[in-house]
């Protein structure tokens, strides 16, 4: 059997554009958690996210629209329904329920707990085998959100805020998991873009209140709304099909780390958020057990 050839190293001249394309990619998606919070005071929770994937799904159209992608095959539309239900719609919806009441530092640190629910999805639904340093990581991220989940008003009970982006991140690791296939075929871009329309249509019927939320509203509501459309959904997810293009998977994932200190930043920036030291303690905690289990969760048979 022949070897996997690792991507080439970066060229001394696209040095300057990865690292111009990490931080457009990072700061893009923490944006979202501080910029959520700043916007939910003015529109409902649903209707944002109508909003906000109307602008994100024009946006596809045009790039589709230029770019020509392969067009999805009639035995792929379920899958990409599923992902744009899952990975798009129940996601916002809990992530932005879940913002009401959780702040945007804790809910970055919480949703940084999906890689291992990808790995217990994987376990359950796909039968694939965690080692015993898989499992070890696993209980030290759920302690990790166990710490930040109580700082937060009504803790674990259901239908609080910190299990509402519980379940948010619950719905990114089936979502990760349902689209590989499709990124397989299509490529990321392609793939995005047709899960971001299809998102957007789901969340259609609570496009009217939020038309009738930003008619009323002043200009930094739109503002926002546009924020959340073009940088998370289009230039983040651009700017990462690019980097892990030139690094591969596995040299770019690390990367990740910083999403939840890159947040920090701009929550304080953005609405002077102080993270309190159970939340700092808590997020070290759940990257902490993150990391193991990326380094060391997969059984030796799977690493073969």
């Amino acid at each position: 059997m022949t070897q996997a050839t690792a991507p080439a190293a970066p060229h001394p001249h696209s040095r300057n554009a990865l690292i111009f394309a990490a931080v457009l990619a990072l700061v893009s998606w923490a944006s979202a958690y501080p910029v959520v919070r700043m916007a939910l005071p003015m529109i409902a929770p649903i209707p944002l996210a109508a909003a906000r994937y109307a602008v994100a799904a024009t946006i596809a159209l045009v790039w589709i629209g230029w770019a020509r992608p392969k067009l999805p095959r009639k035995q792929d539309i379920p899958r990409f329904v599923a992902c744009g239900g899952i990975g798009i719609t129940l996601y916002n919806i809990l992530f932005n329920v879940g913002e009401q009441t959780v702040s945007a530092g804790a809910a970055s640190f919480l949703i940084s707990f999906s890689p291992l629910l990808s790995a217990l999805v994987a376990v359950v639904f796909l039968g694939e085998k965690l080692s015993p340093w898989g499992w070890v990581g696993s209980l030290v991220s759920f302690c990790g959100v166990v710490l930040i989940a109580r700082s937060q008003p009504g803790g674990l009970t259901f239908g609080s805020g910190a299990v509402d982006v519980l379940g948010a991140a619950l719905a990114t690791a089936f979502y990760n998991t349902l689209q590989k296939k499709l990124v397989a075929y299509y490529g990321a871009l392609a793939t995005t873009a047709y899960i971001l329309i299809v998102g957007a249509v789901l969340l259609t019927p609570w496009l009217a209140d939020a038309t009738r939320s930003l008619r009323v509203s002043g200009p930094k509501t739109w503002l926002l709304v546009l924020e959340l459309g073009v940088c998370p959904a289009i230039l983040g997810y651009g700017a990462w099909a690019y980097i892990v293009g030139q690094l591969g998977v596995a040299r770019s994932s690390g990367l990740l780390y910083l999403l939840s200190p890159t947040t920090l930043v701009l929550a304080f920036l953005l609405t002077g958020e102080v993270p309190t030291p159970r939340i700092l303690l808590g997020g070290a905690v759940i990257l902490a057990g993150v990391a193991v289990m990326a380094a060391r969760g997969r059984s030796k048979a799977q690493q073969v």
